[in-house]
């Protein structure tokens, strides 16, 4: 797909990630829109790069769903939505907030689901779009202390396999990212939270599994499989069977439709 002169709506592009992806969306020529809840932060992010602000709170399910008509209407149609934002959770299950179980899965899961939705008939009446869905490598497996995040994480992969499979007659195509560590302030999160939660970690890492990335080259990677259509953006590579083992169901539910005419735009009756 064509970035250049492309509309990318960058949800959690306040910092980290999100952050990163505006500044390498609109280095290659993209007319970038940044969405999240901190509005100071947000809007220095849209001055550097000459892009929009837009404070919305993610969790709100009524803003979820006039999002992506209220940007169209005053900024004109998305090209690429980047459904980037994302809570982790770092407690026990028997001792997590309810509360915070309830936003993550808004945030991380149902937000997503719902901004396609909503964007995703206009990509198909115009013929062009793409959809990237940052996931997690905790969306492949459970992780101690990380219920809710892992469990939100596995399902936006099995939404964008469905994605995949619905759109495969079109041109709009998806792009799945499933970066382990990214040196962000979430990580620094998880890193100080529970014990449980940091002896998983240590394991990991004396293991050498869990090598960490910037948020800049991850951004850089995700824009380029976008331009390229590439389904997927996975890091560390040390850990590819791991993703492949997670992916084989999938890909074989898409070698078991091959041939079955999908329309996207189906009804039931």
């Amino acid at each position: 797909m064509e970035l250049d002169g492309a509309r990318v709506l960058v949800t959690g592009g306040s910092r980290g990630i999100g952050a990163c992806l505006a500044r390498s969306f609109a280095a290659v020529g993209s007319n970038v829109v940044v969405v999240a809840r901190s509005g100071d932060d947000l809007r220095a992010v849209a001055d550097e790069v000459g892009g929009v602000a837009h404070v919305a709170d993610l969790s709100d399910p009524a803003v979820v769903d006039g999002l992506i008509a209220a940007i169209e209407e005053a900024h004109g149609p998305i090209d690429v939505l980047v459904s980037n934002a994302g809570i982790e959770t770092v407690d026990p299950v028997a001792t997590i907030d309810p509360d915070e179980v309830r936003r993550a899965t808004r945030v991380n899961l149902e937000a997503p689901m719902v901004l396609t939705r909503r964007v995703l008939p206009g990509m198909l009446e115009r013929n062009r779009g793409a959809l990237v869905f940052t996931s997690s490598l905790a969306g492949t497996a459970g992780f101690p202390g990380m219920g809710p995040y892992c469990a939100t994480k596995a399902g936006l992969n099995n939404f964008a396999s469905t994605l995949r499979i619905e759109l495969k007659g079109t041109p709009i195509r998806t792009t799945l990212v499933a970066p382990g560590p990214v040196d962000t302030r979430m990580w620094e999160a998880i890193e100080a939270a529970s014990p449980s939660v940091q002896r998983t970690s240590m394991r990991f890492k004396r293991l050498l599994l869990l090598p960490t990335t910037t948020p800049e080259r991850l951004a850089r990677r995700v824009v380029a499989a976008t331009g390229t259509g590439r389904r997927h953006v996975r890091h560390p590579r040390r850990l590819t069977l791991n993703f492949w083992l997670g992916e084989a169901p999938r890909r074989i539910t898409e070698l078991a439709l091959a041939g079955v005419r999908i329309d996207p735009l189906d009804r039931a009756g």
